[in-house]
């Protein structure tokens, strides 16, 4: 399978324009097709992710850590919902994206955080498949693991990337956290914290 760099980049553009993402446009025959000028699954998963993390370490670094340094009024709180003055945490706004784009019927792949040392249960293993990735990225620190799976009886390429701890305001708050346990690991910068998974249907 195979996904035109066309589409690619309208994707990303997207991506970089705050619009939600969709592959609408490339799924069944332009994904399947082969032709030159197109992109394998791998390379794919591999844009969508640098421009995810891309985002993700803006906001972690240039919103919440600075808001943090600056002690504004406005602070980033695991409960911002129920708090006045308040913004999601880097962690919370990546899992709200990957919500919508997983409600969308024409995104055609989904993401996800996962870790070893979840915080929160929703960023636990899921499959057999998904420990696997999260042991062999704590234990090769750089690189990715990639594969195929099988769920539903659809099939999958599945890329996870480490997820490192690129700004302060990731790893204090884990090490800070009420809820984690006596064995919980101390974060500190560039740490592997967990993963972050891209599906796409094969």
């Amino acid at each position: 399978m195979t996904i035109s760099i066309r589409f690619l980049l309208a994707c990303v553009a997207l991506m970089t324009s705050g619009l939600l993402i969709t592959l609408s446009g490339c799924s069944n025959s332009e994904a399947s097709s082969s032709t030159a000028g197109s992109i394998t699954p791998r390379q794919f998963a591999d844009g969508v992710h640098a421009v995810m993390m891309a985002d993700r370490t803006v906001y972690a670094t240039h919103v919440v850590t600075n808001l943090k340094k600056q002690d504004a009024p406005v602070t980033a709180d695991e409960y911002w919902q129920d708090t006045e003055n308040a913004i999601p945490l880097p962690a919370q706004m990546f899992r709200m994206g990957a919500e919508l784009v997983d409600e969308n019927p024409e995104a055609g792949f989904t993401y996800a955080l996962r870790s070893k040392w979840p915080l929160n249960e929703q960023h636990k293993a899921k499959t057999d498949f998904e420990k696997e990735a999260l042991d062999f990225i704590s234990d090769n620190p750089g690189d990715n693991f990639y594969g195929e799976e099988e769920l539903g009886g659809k099939k999958f390429f599945v890329a996870v990337y480490p997820d490192r701890a690129v700004a302060e305001a990731c790893w204090s708050c884990h090490n800070d956290h009420p809820s984690r346990g006596e064995d919980y690991p101390d974060f500190a910068k560039d740490d592997v914290m967990g993963g972050v998974l891209v599906r796409v249907p094969m």
